[in-house]
């Protein structure tokens, strides 16, 4: 499934352009003091760690199961103006996953997101944890 295609993420608004997310300041997403909600903020980032492991794991789309486990933000400014995801993940990490999924069939793996209002300043940083099983 395509992620902008989940009906909670068109709700919101969040669209893609090609591996990055992105979310307007609009009324929808707003808040009691008017920038972007704490969870419109978490929804695009969990949405581009999502998207970030169906394109990194591609050779395995279709077969899993993927579920968020757990996660930690924390928001460091307001956001104001359009929001953008950026992902970043070690390539020991991959690897490791591979070889824990490869040898059990489900493994976890966390992905680390900042999100960027469009003067760079970064409004939010999480951590995404995920467990990923095999289809049986």
């Amino acid at each position: 499934m395509e992620v902008i295609e989940i009906p909670f993420v068109k709700y919101i608004g969040i669209e893609q352009n090609g591996s990055q997310l992105s979310l307007a300041s609009s009324l929808k997403v707003e808040n009691h003091i008017g920038t972007i909600h704490a969870s419109a903020q978490f929804a695009l980032a969990e949405t581009q760690s999502g998207l970030f492991l169906q394109e990194n794991f591609i050779d395995i789309e279709g077969e899993v199961l993927p579920l968020l486990r757990s996660s930690s933000v924390k928001y460091k400014s307001p956001a104001i103006t359009q929001l953008r995801a950026i992902v970043s993940m070690r390539d020991e990490v991959k690897s490791k996953f591979k070889e824990k999924f490869l040898n059990r069939g489900r493994a976890t793996i966390s992905v680390e997101v900042e999100l960027l209002d469009s003067d760079d300043v970064v409004t939010m940083v999480g951590t995404f944890v995920w467990f990923i099983q095999r289809l049986k």
